[in-house]
């Protein structure tokens, strides 16, 4: 397993980093699977597990904690709030009350006093970036997280954030958390230079997108991930999107196989070569899928298998833009657009 530094905090954290999204009921884990998983991540040099609130409800965040009960000091603990909690309007967002609720709501389902990183699950237009800021620094202040990052923010945003906090004189974004793959790099043009710029950690989610890297859909092949099931246009190949993906897929399993790598490896090794990218958060809902993804944790990926991908799929381009998390509401809203 490999180390980096997380941004400018002087954090150590392993190159690939548990992510809990699958634990609970939407990933159809029990807390003795929860358990495993967390005991051979750690194992196997894992020390960052990242989940959310919002994740079956809070029951990743119950699920996690009683994993990592009695070993607390040897893991780098990040959770997120922002996405909504239910059908109440103020149970939402990055306003100073839902933050202050949202995180005591965490740490009693985790079981701890504190959380080395909370992020602010996506940004919120409706709250501006002192309110966030000064909440979040205080939270910090009061010793019930380390550090705070952003999640899924758009380039435009974390450079606005940044200047707000010198503005202000508050606590900075330590940290960015967005969407990347082989198939999905748009933030290669904005996002990860701004991170970079401003020495934020950056700890990437969906490296396998969705699943159409892990080696599992291929041409010919019924899908039949978890993932399709609930989430059925995103593997539609009747769709021009989903079939440029196929195409890429089957081209990309054809480097990796030139190369003795799996299509895994393949995949997490592209992200973690990234200079701005700290580490690659993997979702496993079994110790199958874990293994298989702990199998790239020393991989390194030649100039010559670098330069294939970028002829497959060019730098900076995303195969599935509609797919985004980030897109500035004006774009999807028609009413934002016109006067």
């Amino acid at each position: 397993m490999q180390y980096r530094t997380l941004g400018r905090t002087g954090v150590q954290v392993s190159s690939l980093a548990l992510g809990a999204m699958n634990f609970g009921t939407m990933g159809r884990t029990t807390q003795d699977e929860v358990t495993a998983l967390v005991d051979a991540a750690v194992e196997s040099g894992v020390n960052l597990i990242d989940t959310a609130d919002v994740y079956s409800n809070g029951e990743s965040e119950e699920l996690v904690g009683k994993a990592i009960a009695g070993r607390r000091d040897d893991i780098v603990l990040a959770t997120k709030a922002g996405l909504p909690m239910g059908d109440e309007p103020n149970h939402r967002g990055s306003s100073r009350r839902w933050l202050t609720t949202a995180l005591d709501n965490s740490l009693r389902r985790l079981g701890v006093d504190h959380v080395d990183l909370y992020q602010i699950h996506r940004w919120d237009p409706r709250t501006g970036d002192e309110e966030t800021l000064s909440a979040l620094t205080d939270l910090q202040r009061a010793g019930k997280i380390r550090y705070f990052g952003s999640s899924t923010f758009p380039a435009y945003r974390i450079v606005q954030a940044q200047s707000a906090a010198r503005e202000h004189h508050l606590s900075r974004y330590a940290t960015e958390q967005p969407s990347y793959s082989i198939l999905q790099r748009g933030i290669e043009g904005d996002v990860l230079p701004v991170a970079e710029q401003y020495g934020l950690g950056v700890l990437v989610w969906s490296p396998l997108a969705s699943g159409w890297l892990s080696g599992a859909i291929r041409e010919g092949r019924e899908v039949t991930t978890s993932r399709s099931t609930f989430m059925p246009q995103r593997f539609d190949t009747a769709i021009p999107s989903n079939r440029a993906r196929l195409d890429a897929v089957e081209q990309l399993a054809t480097v990796a196989d030139e190369a003795g790598l799996t299509l895994i490896q393949l995949a997490l090794g592209f992200v973690t070569a990234h200079p701005a990218v700290t580490g690659a958060l993997i979702g496993p809902r079994t110790l199958d899928h874990l293994h298989t993804q702990l199998a790239a944790a020393d991989t390194v990926l030649s100039a010559d298998v670098l330069d294939a991908i970028d002829a497959i799929v060019a730098p900076g381009t995303d195969l599935a833009a509609h797919e985004k998390n980030d897109t500035p509401p004006a774009l999807l809203d028609p009413g934002l657009r016109r006067r």
